[in-house]
Order: structure tokens, then sequence, then C-alpha cells
């Protein structure tokens, strides 16, 4: 039993820390319900869907598993940040757990099969009294993930040991799933690199890849207070900026406004944060854009003034298109505000969830990466002061990125390949 909690308490090592547990609800929420019994709906919605589901069907294609580079993905961003390289590797193959949702990229990743693993939901009462023992308040909070966690790990090990990949790259190190496969990888003996995809936090579980992709310098500083870094570190900035980095805003006027928000955020404080923004800017129009994640109704905001107000899916697209659509970003805590400070778009903090005062999570306040405000009057004061001189800002980003301002300015995925081709081959020739 030790033995078992010892490796799940690894592969839910964010999610059961104690400064996640310490997190406004809102952030809790976004991972689990925050309600018991609708965790309780979730967990039999898992067991219906996704293992009982898995059962009726198998998209697994062996020959195209066997001996391959790895491209481990969870989500649509994972493959974005991923795809460059099986562009240029041939070797290289997008796989992704059976059933995982990709966004727009769902048919397009090899699939492992995951019909094995209801066969180790024995585990589960085991692991859940241990959790509770070790972690009380954390277990009772999140024994849905427990629940979603269980047989990732023992799925994969079996996975790995029958196909063998060449290597594994991940864009994922703290989710269940990926924290899983990499486990799994190392136990097997199988090496793994991993490509940092959106901004970290300390809360995250220290690094255990063999090769290290980091944006900047900002991120290794966090890292190294997680833990220990195994592992080599190179800083190549973010390769999925790439193709839009050419793009970068060069405005001096302010046109347009987009808000990026996330299931953090009270939808009543961004409906009056756009009405704000349409009162006192009336020429300006707005762009929401909610996270991937935020399935909420937001066709409440159309109904405000539909010719001024412009809604962003970001299930169909990204990140990159959306800011290159507007002049100024305004977020609370996001890691859009580095995206949008690269591609020089004025980027402003606001708390949208007054109740819970989760003060710069990212840290990008006192590194200077964004201004901030506290409330809509001084933001609308902001704005005005700089409507006609919109600042540059992306040199602001170079703490965060490497590559900024440097002859790899826009070449973050070259730089990369250049580390990633020596770490590949010298596995795929083995």
């Amino acid at each position: 039993m030790n033995k078992w909690y010892k490796l799940y308490s690894n592969i839910l090592y964010l999610h059961f820390s104690d400064g996640f547990y310490k997190l406004p609800e809102s952030a809790k929420n976004a991972v689990s319900p925050t309600k018991g019994w609708m965790r309780l709906l979730r967990m039999a919605g898992y067991t219906v869907v996704r293992l009982l589901g898995n059962l009726l069907k198998s998209e697994e294609r062996p020959e195209e598993l066997k001996g391959k580079v790895w491209l481990y993905v969870l989500s649509q961003n994972n493959y974005d940040s991923l795809k460059f390289i099986q562009e240029a590797i041939p070797e290289a193959i997008l796989v992704a757990g059976q059933r995982k949702e990709i966004g727009s990229y769902n048919g397009v990743v090899n699939r492992i099969s995951l019909r094995s693993k209801i066969l180790y939901y024995y585990k589960f009462f085991p692991l859940l009294f241990n959790f509770l023992r070790r972690k009380p308040q954390s277990t009772r909070r999140f024994f849905d993930l427990i629940y979603d966690a269980v047989g990732f790990y023992e799925v994969y090990l079996k996975k790995l040991q029958q196909y063998k990949p060449a290597c594994i790259i991940f864009a994922n190190d703290h989710n269940a799933d990926a924290r899983a496969m990499l486990l799994a990888a190392n136990a097997s003996g199988i090496k793994t690199a991993y490509i940092q995809h959106s901004s970290v936090s300390t809360l995250f579980p220290p690094l255990q890849f063999d090769l290290n992709l980091l944006e900047g310098q900002d991120s290794l500083d966090k890292y190294k207070a997680c833990g220990p870094v195994a592992g080599e570190v190179k800083l190549v900035g973010m390769p999925k900026a790439d193709d839009y980095v050419k793009y970068r805003n060069s405005n001096t006027t302010i046109k347009s406004i987009g808000i990026g928000c996330n299931l953090m955020d009270l939808t009543e404080e961004i409906k009056e944060l756009v009405q704000s923004l349409l009162f006192s800017l009336p020429d300006v129009t707005i762009v929401l854009r909610p996270h991937p994640r935020d399935k909420r109704d937001f066709s409440f905001i159309k109904d405000i003034a539909p010719s001024h107000i412009i809604f962003s899916d970001s299930n169909k697209e990204s990140a990159f298109k959306f800011l290159q659509r507007i002049d100024v970003q305004i977020s609370g805590n996001s890691g859009i505000h580095l995206e949008a400070v690269l591609l020089n778009v004025w980027s402003i903090y606001i708390n949208l969830n007054p109740s819970e005062n989760l003060y710069d999570y990212y840290g990008f306040i006192s590194n200077n990466l964004v201004d901030a405000v506290t409330d809509r009057e001084g933001l609308i004061n902001l704005l005005r002061k700089k409507l006609n001189s919109k600042p540059d800002v992306y040199l602001k980003a170079q703490y965060y990125n490497a590559t900024v301002g440097t002859q790899y300015d826009g070449s973050s995925s070259k730089l990369a390949l250049k580390y990633l081709a020596d770490f590949i081959y010298q596995y795929i020739k083995k």
C-alpha cells in the first residue's frame, strides 16, 4: 500500500500539494467541482463515458506506434507546442490517450488504448484510505482526481513495454496522465524530454526529464524553487510563438481591446468590465475570449452592444490569432499576458474575482511584464492616457522568454530542434 501511495502521490503531486489546496476555490473548481455531489456525478460520468466507453472501441494503431518518437499531448495547446517537431522529424508522431479531448486536432493524433484501465480500479479504495490518512483535507476535496488517475501508470507501463518508443517528448509535466506516462517511461528506461507549453508556478512538481527545454530564466528560477532539477536544461523561448512574432503589433493607437477570461473570473465582473469599456471608450471594439475549458454561457455579453463586441471561440481560434486582432489585452491571473506581450500587445492585469484575491499568481506584476490596476476606474483612466500612444512592450518579456531581442527571436523552434535533434537521434539509432 505504501508503494501505491508513493507512486500516486507523485502522479497527483500538484493537486495534492498544500499550496494548491490554499488557492481560491475558483481555481480549484477548474479541475474539480466545488460541491461533493458534483464530484460524485463527475466520477459516474467518467465511469460510463471513459472507462466503460473505452471498452467499446479502440483507435490504437500498433504499426504507427512501434519504435517512434512519441510527442505526448493532452490538449490543443499541447499539440500547438509540439507540432513543429513532427513537421521537422519524420520519426515523430503525436500521441494521446484514448478519448482525450484535443480540440480541433482530435482526429489527427495517434491514440493509446485505455481499455484495460478499468482492471486497476481495485486500487481505488486502498489509495483513497491512504490519501485520507496522510492528506485528509486535500483528499476530501479532490477524491475525484484520485479516481480519474487510477490505472494510467499501469496501462502506460505495459504500452511502453509493448511499443518501445525511441523517446517521449512532453508539453505538460503536472497533469495526472502526463505524470503517469513520465513515471512509466522512467521505469522502462525510455528517455524523456519536456517543452514548456505555458507559464509555470512554484507549485509544480520538480523536473524529472532527461532534457528540459524551458522558455526563459523565470521558468528555471521557479522550477529550482520546486525542488532538484533532473536532466539537462536549455532556455529556448516559445516555439509555438514563432509564426506570429512577425505580426507583432505596431499600432500606436488603441482601436481594439481583448479580454482573456478564465474559470477563476466571475461572469458578473466580466459583464461590468465590458459595460465600462463600451461606455467610456465607445469607439473601441471589444473582443472577448473565454478559456477553452470555460463552458459558461456568455451570450449575455453579445446582447450589450452586438456591433462593438466580438466573441473569440478559443476552441477554434488560437490565442495568438486572438492577439493579432487586438491592441490591448486585459486579464486577471492568466498566462495569456505573456503571449500578449510577446506580440507587443499591451497587457493589463485587473482582478476579475474580488471575493478571492489570487494576486499575481505568475509574478507578471512583480517582474514588470504587465501594468496593473485595482479597479475599472483606474483601468479606464490608464487606457485614456495611452489611447493615442500605445506603448511598445515586447522587450519586457526577456526574463520570461530567452530569445526575445536575440538572433533567435522568432526562431525558437530552430533553437529547440537543435537540442532535440541531438537528443532524439542518439536513441533512434539504438
